[in-house]
């Protein structure tokens, strides 16, 4: 249902908003990696549920090299004080989105997101140009993941692969062209599905994504899909029959053990993208709904061919009510976290509603809501990814924990993200693989990124 919204529209806007797309020379070439050493801050680790106080942390060469209560600054290091009362954390990770512009990758650094997982249907730029850009430090952004998406049937801005020949071709497709992994699509057919799988684990390029009609999530997973792109996916292919229409109605609560044993059975990851059906159910059928998401303030950083599609979205014509829908994955959610299923947090943005960046702290609040700990909602945004990573991508550099050897991703808060969530929303500073930016950087950044729209709103 989240993948309603098709790229048809964006690629016509495209063209008229043709420079939003290039490596956007009006934005600030990013800072060198720096020396950096943290004193008198209080460290988030996030290995587990605790706060280390009155850390010093030392940052060289992209990568955290020290932790302790005294380090000696090195030569021309810059030292930042935390005067014992501010907090230093892991950045968060967006393991679901399909933003693909420069400016986007700049709104997520503004708030606190050094790692995205492209989940694909993004231009081929994206990956051969702006993602090396940004993971190379030319431009500033998240470090970025890049998954290729296929379908059994054709659709807007898709791969369709319709035999196992095919599956095996588009494995050595996309390991050419960079990208991490295969994201399988609803419509695909069960031979393609598994070749894929096969070849994917043959040439290191892992299958994760939705549940497809023909197999089912249980079988993908004893099969060897690493991850479920969104806890929805077992709306459509666990809990009610592949193929049927189940209306509005939600699953019974009791249906729920078995899905999360075979879940964890299989080691898989899930996606826990609450707030992505939440603000799906706003939208559906409430056109009322969508002016208000088009009038919030965040809006300003949302590219003006993505408004335009908002404009569009379907989900506002809907008839219906999704809200047993929601409280169901409510608890789903709840029951896997429970149950030590990893879980990664994803947006979907930008689709109607969610703009990128700002939605990953509404989802975090909405895990929070749903009643996970606020130590298991921010494991969804930094340990956990880290972990999906490491898993899936050997001899990536770690990160997701404030550790020697972990990538220096970090964000500088005036809180205690483990008693406030909220307070990761308006960072102090954000470090992004060693590169500095403050919070007037990052400001600066967003004013920029507001003002290029408005230039463009009046042509």
């Amino acid at each position: 249902m989240a993948s309603i919204l098709r790229r048809a529209v964006v690629g016509g806007i495209a063209a008229v908003f043709g420079w939003l797309w290039a490596a956007a020379p009006c934005l600030a070439q990013a800072s060198a990696p720096t020396s950096l050493l943290f004193v008198h801050v209080n460290v988030a680790p996030m290995d587990r549920d605790r706060i280390l106080r009155d850390q010093s942390v030392l940052v060289e060469g992209g990568a955290i090299t020290a932790m302790g209560k005294s380090i000696a600054p090195p030569t021309g290091a810059r030292v930042i004080d935390g005067h014992g009362v501010h907090f230093l954390s892991p950045g968060l990770a967006d393991m679901h989105q399909h933003a693909d512009s420069s400016r986007d990758m700049a709104v997520y650094l503004a708030n606190g997101v050094t790692t995205v997982l492209n989940m694909g249907e993004a231009r081929s730029q994206f990956v051969a140009r702006l993602r090396p850009a940004v993971n190379s430090g030319q431009l500033p952004g998240p470090q970025i993941f890049a998954a290729f998406r296929v379908d059994g049937v054709p659709d807007n801005g898709i791969f369709v692969i319709t035999s196992p020949a095919q599956a095996r071709e588009i494995v050595d497709l996309a390991k050419t062209n960079g990208y991490d992994f295969i994201k399988v699509y609803n419509g695909l057919s069960s031979e393609c599905f598994y070749a894929l799988v096969e070849a994917g684990r043959a040439a290191g390029i892992p299958v994760i994504g939705h549940g497809v009609t023909k197999v089912g999530v249980e079988r993908q997973l004893a099969a060897g899909q690493v991850m479920v792109a969104h806890t929805e996916e077992y709306l459509y292919t666990v809990f009610f029959s592949p193929g049927s229409d189940p209306g509005d109605q939600a699953p019974r609560l009791d249906q729920i053990p078995a899905a999360v044993a075979f879940t964890k059975r299989a080691g898989a990851f899930v996606t826990a993208d609450l707030n992505t059906y939440a603000n799906i159910a706003r939208l559906w059928g409430k056109p009322a709904a969508l002016d208000e998401a088009l009038h919030r303030p965040e809006v300003r950083y949302l590219g003006p061919e993505w408004r335009v599609v908002w404009r569009q979205t379907p989900y506002v014509q809907r008839t219906g009510d999704l809200s047993a829908r929601l409280a169901f994955l409510k608890a789903f959610t709840v029951a896997l976290s429970d149950a030590g299923v990893p879980l990664i947090a994803g947006t979907d943005a930008p689709i109607p509603g969610l703009v990128p960046g700002f939605s990953l702290h509404q989802d975090l609040r909405a895990l929070e809501q749903a009643g996970l700990s606020r130590f298991q909602v921010l494991s969804t945004a930094t340990r956990t990814p880290g972990e999906f990573i490491a898993r899936t991508k050997p001899g990536a550099r770690p990160f997701g924990t404030v550790a020697v050897g972990s990538r220096a991703d970090l964000v500088l808060t005036a809180g205690n993200p483990l008693e406030d969530l909220s307070t990761l929303a308006h960072p102090l500073a954000v470090v992004a693989a060693g590169r500095w930016y403050s919070a007037a950087d990052l400001q600066a950044m967003l004013d920029r990124i507001a003002a290029d729209y408005d230039a463009a709103a009046l042509k």
